[in-house]
């Protein structure tokens, strides 16, 4: 099982996730701003067991990690990273993230992003990175760009969301380059 680190980055301290945060994602996973361009989203409390369940099976399995984003000065929870379906053979892995509105918009994820990618290549052995952007989302792709993430491509209708057809811009950081 793997064991995560604590790690800061300024203005802000990044914890494992616990089963304690539940209330806390349960929270950025039910607000619509938050969701709007997220794949997972729930309608109760008890019902954002499952999103804790699969946070402890990232560890248990060894195939990704999540963490939360809090506020060094007033220890408010801000949002989360994860990184998820790491395929050991293919050195690759996925990552996500999503912050609550009152955080969006003020760099938050570029900042914390650099370190988040550091601590993933000590956990795992990497090549490459991906991320999933939903089209619309161009907040997230100035993000992975800014960290020099590559758009590779989309997936036309690639999925169903809230019964619609979605597409998803594919992005990916080759790890085997200089970073930042």
């Amino acid at each position: 099982m793997l064991i995560l680190p604590h790690f800061v980055v300024g203005n802000y301290a990044v914890h494992p996730i616990q089963r304690t945060d539940q209330a806390f994602v349960f929270s950025g996973l039910s607000d619509p701003e938050v969701v709007r361009y997220y794949g997972v989203s729930y309608t109760s409390l008890e019902d954002t067991a499952a999103q804790m369940d699969f946070y402890d099976r990232l560890l248990i399995e060894e195939t990704g990690a999540g963490w939360k984003i809090v506020d060094r000065e007033t220890q408010q929870p801000l949002g989360v990273l994860t990184a998820y379906l790491y395929q050991p053979a293919h050195q690759r892995i996925e990552i996500g993230f999503w912050l609550i509105p009152a955080a969006q918009g003020k760099g938050i994820i570029h900042e914390v992003l650099p370190s988040f990618i550091a601590q993933l290549r000590r956990l795992f052995n990497l090549h490459r990175i991906e991320a999933m952007v939903e089209t619309g989302n161009e907040a997230s792709c100035r993000v992975l760009e800014k960290a020099g993430f590559e758009r590779e491509g989309i997936l036309r209708d690639y999925e169903i969301k809230n019964g619609k057809r979605i597409s998803l811009i594919v992005y990916s950081l080759l790890l085997d380059h200089p970073i930042f």
